[in-house]
């Protein structure tokens, strides 16, 4: 079994907190100079380089929280992030066109995307409206590899063992699949035509196709994979991302093929990697496409049509150059603000203490996920809390969900298995998206819908101690609340009685 599946970098560099931060005297040259990332420095003196200008005022979200549906909630924070970058963007953008470079400014954090040489650099960090530079760097993701054997598109298959496991199709016959929500997935791209999931694309009709609105490639200067540059439609370049929203949604009645934990759920995506590579400025412009989806000219955003839920199966390690854990903290947190669920994947790090220890697996706005397996155990290599490398000792995972040997879908219409904690994080993504169809007010309401999953869960003790929390005590490091229940989940919102709700026959 693989060590390590899922090792996908987003360097980010979001400030802690949401009040603005204003730099308003003249910087000392050793101070301006720390604020350029080593990785900027050293391959700006090769040549031109990729960078990220972070300003120094980032927008207060902290209204949000007093509002009581996600699309105000949304509308809110989407307002203030742009407002903030509209009103201060606007001479760094000067200097920069003046200066003859490539940039792109973004809203979701108050930044600019810029390509340049040394002294290009040197002449920005001094700016007081400029509170650091930050490396953006390309970085592969080491993809999880097939477990034979591959199964075949005319193949036929019962509910997938592991969808059964956490109790998704007994909340189908009580007659809750996800309808009425939608899911978004950040990742290599999409197959959005397979026979899995296109009846599921938000974007068809039954008869035609719109991907306006529902589909975003965040990838601009391709390596010369078979996707090309700016898909106009969703593509996957390599099965991942495919892979990953056919445990979220996937169904396929012709063939029988029940891999999906929410079939009545909507999907959209954005394809944040290029062969596998992707940059923070890839990763942050799926981000703030989710916030607001926009056309496929990238105009018009509208944060009304925002998902519900996103789910991300990668995580940027220190070794990859997330070198400070809170680079992608503030991201995480205005998508939390703006009531959208953040569902991520802990990482293949395991079995060792502490090695969740990745942007965006280590943060407190995030729903963290571990792997399980068909006996309910921690995987081998799920990564385990605490969250050490930002001092806080956290407690993470936050759950588990199956993550070994997962059969869903996979590119040119076919099936088959693989193992990680990429696996296991679509699963929560579903649950999410049942659970809200069962309770519409969910929707928008993180901290109930976080607690209701965490809390409904099977719990799984184990013998092994990190940070100083017995295994035996719930929640653990090791499994946080214990591995996802759907149909617990169920019985709680529907006032913590059980009824009888008839088994789903898996059919021939």
């Amino acid at each position: 079994m693989p060590a390590k599946l899922l090792t996908l970098v987003f360097i980010l560099l979001w400030l802690p907190g949401s009040g603005g931060i204003q730099i308003s005297k003249a910087i000392p040259v050793a101070d301006w100079q720390a604020k350029i990332d080593p990785w900027v420095t050293r391959t700006a003196q090769q040549g031109e380089t990729e960078f990220i200008l972070l300003l120094s005022e980032q927008a207060d979200l902290s209204g949000a929280e007093a509002l009581a549906t996600r699309q105000e909630k949304g509308a809110f924070v989407y307002r203030q992030l742009v407002e903030t970058a509209s009103r201060t963007q606007g001479p760094v953008l000067a200097a920069l066109a003046a200066a003859g470079v490539e940039y792109r400014p973004y809203w979701i954090a108050n930044m600019v995307w810029v390509r340049g040489n040394l002294r290009l650099v040197q002449t920005l960090a001094p700016r007081p409206d400029i509170v650091h530079i930050y490396a953006n760097p390309r970085v592969r993701l080491e993809l999880p590899v097939p477990t034979p054997p591959i199964f075949k598109p005319g193949e036929t298959s019962k509910i997938e063992s592991n969808i059964s496991q956490v109790g998704a199709p007994q909340v189908w016959a009580a007659g809750y699949t996800g309808h009425g929500v939608v899911l978004g997935g950040q990742d290599t791209g999409y197959e959005w035509d397979h026979p899995a999931l296109k009846n599921h694309y938000l974007g068809w009709s039954g008869n035609s196709v719109d991907h306006n609105y529902h589909w975003h490639d965040a990838i601009h200067d391709d390596l010369g994979n078979p996707c090309g540059a700016d898909s106009l439609e969703p593509c996957d370049d390599d099965g991942h991302g495919t892979h990953t929203m056919g445990t979220m949604v996937g169904d396929d009645p012709e063939h029988k093929n029940r891999i999906g934990m929410a079939p009545g759920a909507k999907w959209i995506g954005c394809r944040n990697m290029d062969n596998g590579v992707g940059t923070p400025v890839t990763y942050s412009e799926c981000f703030q496409w989710f916030l607001a989806p926009t056309d496929l000219a990238g105009e018009n955003p509208d944060p009304s049509r925002a998902p519900d839920v996103i789910n991300n199966s990668w995580g940027c390690t220190p070794e990859e150059g997330c070198t400070n854990p809170n680079i992608l903290r503030s991201v995480v947190e205005a998508l939390r603000a703006a009531g959208i669920l953040v569902v991520v994947s802990a990482g293949n790090s395991g079995p060792n203490c502490s090695t969740i220890d990745m942007p965006p697996t280590i943060y407190a706005a995030a729903l963290t996920v571990g792997s399980t397996n068909s006996a309910d155990e921690v995987s081998k290599f799920s990564s385990r809390g605490p969250v050490v490398v930002d001092g806080s000792g956290r407690l993470k995972p936050d759950v588990g969900a199956p993550g070994e040997r997962i059969r869903s879908s996979n590119r040119f219409d076919g099936y088959d298995e693989l193992s990680g904690t990429s696996m296991a994080g679509p699963h929560v993504a579903g649950l999410a998206a049942l659970l809200i169809s069962v309770e519409p007010a969910l929707r928008g309401d993180v901290n109930r819908l976080e607690s209701l999953i965490a809390r409904s869960s099977k719990p799984i003790r184990v013998e092994q101690e990190c940070g100083g929390v017995s295994g035996r005590e719930i929640p653990n490091n090791s499994a946080g609340w214990g591995r996802i229940d759907a149909l617990a989940a169920y019985f709680e919102l529907r006032g913590a009685y059980r009824i009888n709700i008839p088994a789903v026959l898996n059919g021939p």
